[in-house]
Parts: structure tokens; C-alpha cells; sequence
């Protein structure tokens, strides 16, 4: 149910509405936006090296004190204030934006650290690919009904409909609020919660376990090898996150419907992958499940990139008179069916190599290596395209895919799941 919630944030604010909202209007440096791309590039990356910044140590810290629900509840407050405040945003008020969409996607980002370290204790590590898949698929699927809501009521990003539009922030904020509350209500807490040791402090001790679990990485060799392919997968990730309807408006030149139609074909085929691959996870593994999700990413961005070419090929060939607009809607059914996929094996597999009783702090590398990533991908993409335009600035998203998939080839996951289970916590008590 938080996965189900969340995507709410995720695609009003980051994706869908705001981010389009931002570039064209509150920024409008028309007719390429190419400082309002950059600027929005910037206030994503700040907010990820936030996460990154605190999120290790946070998860160190909830392990230890076993109380990674009461940090997962006050993300949440957090994702819902600074989102409800977007609505006082007016166009040309670029500092107020800047500050509260780093508020709000740096709470948002920490709270995925915290759900995801729940995930080791929801069943056997078999089940893991299945229960994320599921997660997931729910995930788009709220994204799916909130998203509709708001294209169907609060209509198009255009300075003539922002009196309507501006609610975006305050709609994404309550369906999260609300969504989420069967989480905060049946979530239970593994394990009692321990009060820090007399003349210690939860931030010293934090800081300690993350020393020790930073020099005793090396043993953990596969889940090493896997976040390094998490690092170039998530970059990639969070470019089509932050990017891909900028790049439906500014290079594909869509129309508002087909806007609409590709929300829908993304939230159903990224749910249609989740829970698909999750299913096939179950079976054939999540290290091969996601080698093939990322092969799956490389074939959507070649397609993204070469929408007017395929649009060329369709008329030649198949006697057709399709307008690119509409052959992007195949890249983005390409590109929903990876994105679903990916990330529920990815934080799956990432679930098979830890050990109990660090969940938080290992789910807490995992979200470094991702919000590390968007840094790296977001500005990477953003200065990129400041000097060759949107278009072909894509082409960089491509080889970080390439990069994640050489990188997991050396992951054995029979070998680090073993590992994972053989650790004992020297610190446990009971």
C-alpha cells in the first residue's frame, strides 16, 4: 500500500505534471527550455545527495533501534507538507520551487530507503521477486488512478489553465496522506526497540555500525558487484523519470491526448511488468530476471531516440502515415514494461543478498547507490543537453544501461545468498 501511494509523488511531481510544469511555465525559457531542463536537472540532483548523504547512516540507525517505521512515518509527513506547498508556486517564483521540490523528493527518495528495508521480513527469500513485483504493480496502478484523476480534472500544463493545474501539489500530497495510512496502521515493527547504551547516542552508534559495515562490504562480494550495475541502471532510470514527458513535449512535440495515452500505456505496462517478472523471478532467478529487464531498457531508449526514424521506416515499408507522436507511444509501452521490471528485481535481488537484521542499512547502500546515480544521470543528462539539445543528450541514457548490464555479469546470486545467510549480527541480544 505505500508503493501504492507514493507513486502519486512520483508521477505528479517528478513525472507527468510538475517537472513539464516547472520547464515550461514557472522557468518558460522557450522554445527549448533548455535552462529550465537544467535548473530542474539541479534541484533533483541536490535533493538525491540529501539521501545519499544521510541515507547509510539513517539505515544504521533504524536497525539498530528498531525503528524503521517511525522514520518511514516522518518521510511521509515531510513528501506531504513540502508537496501540498507547490500550490503557492507562481510562474517566475523559481527559488520557492527549487527549495520545495528538493524538500519533497529528498523525503520522498529516504522513505523508499525505509519501505524497501521492510521487504527481507514480508516472506522466504524465493518469494521476495513475487512480493516486490506485487508492491510494484500495485505501485503503478495507484500512480495509474491518481494520475487519471488529475489529467481528467485538473487538464493540461499551460500558463492559460494554471489556476487549475497549480493544484497538482495539493491532490499528489492528500492521496499520499491517505493512501498510505493502512501501511502506518498493520506495518509491524521486527524485533524490540533498543534504547542506546548509557553515555552513547543513536548518531554515534549509527555512525559506528555504517564504519563497520563499509569495512566488511568487501565479504558481502556479490551485493558489491550488484549495486555498482544498481548505480548505472538507477542513472539511467531517473533520467526517463525526470525527462521522458519534457522530452514528449519539447522534442516529440506531442499533443494533449496522446500526453494522456502514453501516461496510461506506461502505468499499465510498467504494473503488467512488475508483476510479471516478478512472477518469472520466481523461476528462473532474480540475478537472470534482471539481466533481461536490462536488455529490455537498452531496445526502449534505442526506440525513444529513433522515433522519427521508426515513424520514416513505418511509412516506407509498411504504407502507413503514422505521426511520430504516435510510434512514441511503442517506445514508452518499451519503456514501461523495463521500468516496472527492473526495479522490482533489482531491489528483489537486493533483498536475496542481505543478511537479516541489516536490512535498513543494506537498503540504505542500495538507495545511495540510486540517488548517487540520479545525481550522476540527472546532471550528466541536464548538462548534455545544454549543449546538444534533449534529442540527442538520450544517447547517454543508452550507455548507462550498457554499463549496468557489463557490470552485473560477475553476480552470483547462489553464492551471495549464502553469504547473506551465514552472517550473524555480533551486536544481538536477543
Amino acid at each position: 500500500m505505500f508503493d501504492f501511494a507514493n507513486q502519486a509523488y512520483t508521477l505528479l511531481i517528478i513525472t507527468v505534471v510538475f517537472g513539464d510544469l516547472f520547464t515550461r511555465i514557472i522557468v518558460g525559457d522557450g522554445p527549448d527550455y533548455r535552462l529550465g531542463n537544467l535548473l530542474w536537472s539541479l534541484a533533483l540532483a541536490a535533493s538525491y545527495f540529501l539521501v545519499v548523504t544521510a541515507g547509510p547512516v539513517c539505515g544504521a540507525l533504524t536497525d539498530y533501534s528498531r525503528s524503521r517505521k517511525r522514520f518511514l512515518f516522518a518521510s511521509y509527513l515531510l513528501t506531504i507538507i513540502a508537496t501540498a506547498l507547490l500550490y503557492f508556486v507562481e510562474p517566475g517564483w523559481i527559488t520557492l520551487a527549487v527549495v520545495l521540490i528538493i524538500i519533497s523528493n529528498f523525503a520522498y527518495a529516504i522513505g523508499e530507503n525505509f519501505i524497501a528495508s521492510f521487504l527481507p521480513d514480508l516472506g522466504p527469500k524465493k518469494a521476495l521477486g513475487w512480493i516486490s513485483g506485487l508492491g510494484w504493480g500495485l505501485g503503478y496502478i495507484g500512480g495509474l488512478v491518481a494520475t487519471a484523476f488529475t489529467l481528467l480534472i485538473l487538464g493540461e500544463v499551460s500558463e492559460a489553465n494554471f489556476d487549475r493545474i497549480r493544484w497538482v501539489g495539493p491532490f499528489a500530497a492528500a492521496f499520499f496522506l491517505l493512501a498510505a495510512l493502512p501501511t502506518f496502521i498493520w506495518l509491524k515493527e521486527r524485533g524490540r526497540r533498543r534504547p542506546p547504551p548509557v553515555g552513547e547516542s543513536y548518531l554515534r552508534i549509527g555512525f559506528r555500525r555504517l564504519g563497520h559495515t563499509v569495512s566488511n562490504l568487501r565479504g558481502f562480494r556479490d551485493l558489491s558487484i550488484l549495486l555498482v550495475s544498481v548505480f548505472f541502471v538507477m542513472a539511467g532510470i531517473y533520467i526517463i523519470i525526470s525527462f521522458s514527458f519534457i522530452y514528449g513535449a519539447q522534442v516529440i512535440g506531442w499533443e494533449e491526448h496522446v500526453r494522456a495515452m502514453m501516461f496510461v500505456t506506461v502505468q499499465i505496462t510498467a504494473a503488467i511488468g512488475a508483476i510479471g517478472f516478478g512472477w518469472i523471478q520466481s523461476r528462473i532467478g532474480a540475478r537472470l530476471t534482471y539481466m533481461i529487464t536490462l536488455v529490455l531498457w537498452m531496445a526502449a531508449i534505442i526506440a525513444i531516440w529513433q522515433t522519427p526514424g521508426l515513424t520514416a521506416l513505418a511509412e516506407r515499408w509498411l504504407d502507413v502515415n503514422w505521426e511520430a507522436q504516435y510510434v512514441f507511444l511503442f517506445a514508452g509501452s518499451l519503456a514501461g514494461l523495463s521500468l516496472g521490471s527492473s526495479q522490482s528485481a533489482g531491489r528483489a535481488l537486493v533483498g536475496v543478498l542481505t543478511p537479516r537484521g541489516k536490512s535498513a542499512e543494506f537498503f540504505g547502500f542500495w538507495g545511495l547507490a540510486g540517488k548517487a546515480a540520479a545525481i550522476f544521470g540527472i546532471l550528466g543528462l541536464g548538462i548534455i543537453q545544454a549543449y546538444l539539445g534533449l534529442a540527442d543528450a538520450i544517447l547517454f541514457c543508452l550507455a548507462l544501461f550498457v554499463a549496468a548490464f557489463l557490470a552485473a555479469i560477475p553476480v552470483n546470486e547462489a553464492r551471495g545468498a549464502a553469504m547473506a545467510d551465514s552472517w550473524r549480527d555480533p551486536h544481538r541480544t536477543d
